[in-house]
């Protein structure tokens, strides 16, 4: 579209979104030319972009880490604005498909291949073991209803009205973050509370201070910020810390407008222009913000209770002195190549370094280049932000996982990879992909800092051609939308990428509340 074909109204829409018409137009392009996929080369394996750590080796990362932490500033970062919609989407359904909700009468119509109906059907079988049950039938009983002697008789009607709506715990317009995970003693907790609860255990300095950060929605910041304060003090006083917690929104500059299926502006039922927000990837600049100095990432709904939390904490600690153990070998690399001129010997083994333990395959060029060639590059490839990123073997969860990918250049690099960004088309990438052995659980630990300790400007690491294309829905009718690249994938493109594999129990992740129901989440 061009600039002249804009209504002023439309002009009006773009500055209130924060957005100029260049950067809209350039969207609209992306639409109409495709997102460019992924070139996979392989994927990645232990011992071939994957490292497996020994025992010896766990327990010497993990001292690795306790003692750096005493002199480092460490933030915990998680993503925590999605509401819980997708996770209750097969009570949504049944709700919505049933004036009446009754166990019986479902469970006997159960319906071939039909996962959403024997999802309800489990959910309510077992409604009781949930941590939220407690608080479910404390609020029936506020409106005089009786949510035990419901369930016996098999009347979910009100139940679910009572989860899902307003009128009760309104759990499916909840973020994640809010809604009770485990049941304790002592009352159960929430997936926000549990992340409290974990950063206590690796993510405090030497002052004690234990720092997290939350990206949440605007409309649910106050119902964040609630909580922490009724329950701060009563785990600052159970771990002996004190906690800094924060809070970031993703700014509407980052939402991306959304075309129809001929690649023109999406208009809502007004005329008005339709914009969405633009994925998980624009927290890329939250994360800039932060100014942090080594900084884990993980998502809202992957905790356990505690009885859980030891070996998942073990893990943690060993990827932060992994991640130290590398940062101190870059370090030295940074030092012996700032001398001029830089000797052969630090080049040759600072290119096996980039090589090997980087996972970066050298250029076809370096070979033969000259020493300052060889020297640029390698700096350069040093001088970038670090991540340690734990990979656990693949379960056939959906999502993205390490391949070693080719750049335009004909570089080769370990990266994360989502299914969306390989070639459906494709049979040899396709091929590639089947061979994947293990999966992303967003398990990373990151050094954001220079040799001088100025954080790096994370912007300039972002692949812009990595972004994502998918087709939604708006009033009936289909629309193409447009998400920024990955903020695990595209947008730490050009960091430098360690892969190391981590047992399956740190991977806990809630995607459906049945998923609560696993014996990793029951106490």
């Amino acid at each position: 579209m061009k600039r002249g074909e804009w209504s002023s109204k439309d002009l009006e829409q773009i500055r209130e979104q924060g957005l100029q018409v260049e950067t809209v137009e350039e969207q609209i392009f992306v639409f109409q030319q495709g997102a460019p996929y992924a070139d996979l080369d392989r994927p990645c394996t232990v011992g071939d972009g994957i490292k497996r750590l020994a025992d010896e080796e766990l327990d010497a990362y993990i001292r690795a880490y306790e003692k750096a932490i005493s002199s480092r500033e460490v933030i915990k970062f998680v993503p925590a604005s999605g509401a819980a919609t997708r996770m209750f989407k097969a009570l949504l359904k049944v709700a919505g498909e049933h004036s009446v909700v009754n166990f019986e009468d479902l469970c006997a119509e159960k319906k071939a291949q039909d996962a959403e109906n024997d999802e309800a059907c489990e959910f309510m079988e077992k409604v009781d073991q949930f941590a939220f049950y407690a608080a479910l039938a404390e609020k029936m009983h506020q409106n005089g209803l009786d949510a035990e002697k419901l369930r016996q008789q098999g009347d979910f009607t009100p139940l679910l009205n009572f989860l899902l709506t307003e009128k009760g715990l309104d759990y499916a317009a909840t973020p994640k973050g809010l809604i009770l995970f485990h049941r304790y003693a002592d009352g159960p907790r929430t997936s926000f509370e549990e992340h409290l609860v974990e950063a206590a255990a690796y993510s405090r300095d030497g002052n004690t201070i234990c720092r997290l950060h939350f990206t949440v929605s605007p409309e649910h910041q106050n119902r964040f910020e609630n909580l922490l304060e009724e329950k701060c003090q009563n785990y600052e006083q159970a771990y002996g810390l004190r906690y800094e917690v924060n809070f970031s929104t993703q700014s509407p500059a980052t939402d991306t407008i959304a075309v129809d299926m001929e690649n023109r502006p999406f208009r809502d039922s007004e005329g008005r222009l339709v914009f969405r927000p633009g994925g998980h990837g624009a927290l890329i600049a939250n994360l800039n913000d932060l100014g942090a100095d080594l900084i884990f990432i993980k998502n809202i709904d992957n905790v356990v209770p505690d009885r859980l939390k030891k070996e998942n904490h073990l893990w943690k600690k060993a990827l932060g002195g992994y991640l130290v153990k590398l940062e101190k070998q870059i370090r030295r690399f940074q030092q012996q190549l700032a001398g001029s001129p830089a000797r052969v010997s630090d080049l040759d083994e600072a290119a096996a370094f980039v090589e090997k333990d980087l996972g970066v395959r050298l250029p076809d060029y370096f070979r033969d280049a000259s020493t300052d060639r060889k020297k640029a590059f390698l700096s350069d490839r040093l001088n970038r932000p670090l991540r340690v990123c734990g990979m656990v073997p693949s379960t056939g969860e959906p999502g993205g996982g390490p391949f070693w990918v080719r750049d335009k250049e004909g570089g080769l690099s370990v990266q994360i990879v989502e299914s969306a960004q390989i070639d459906p088309d494709s049979a040899s990438q396709q091929k590639i992909a089947k061979g994947l052995t293990h999966f992303n659980p967003v398990d990373i630990v990151a050094s954001l800092r220079d040799a001088g300790g100025r954080q790096f400007d994370l912007h300039r690491f972002v692949d812009d051609q990595a972004v994502f294309i998918s087709v939604k829905s708006k009033d009936g009718k289909d629309l193409k939308a447009l998400e920024h690249p990955g903020l695990w994938n595209g947008a730490m493109a050009r960091w430098n990428t360690v892969f190391v594999e981590v047992p399956l129990i740190t991977f806990n992740p809630v995607k459906t509340v049945n998923d609560l129901l696993r014996k990793e989440h029951q106490v």
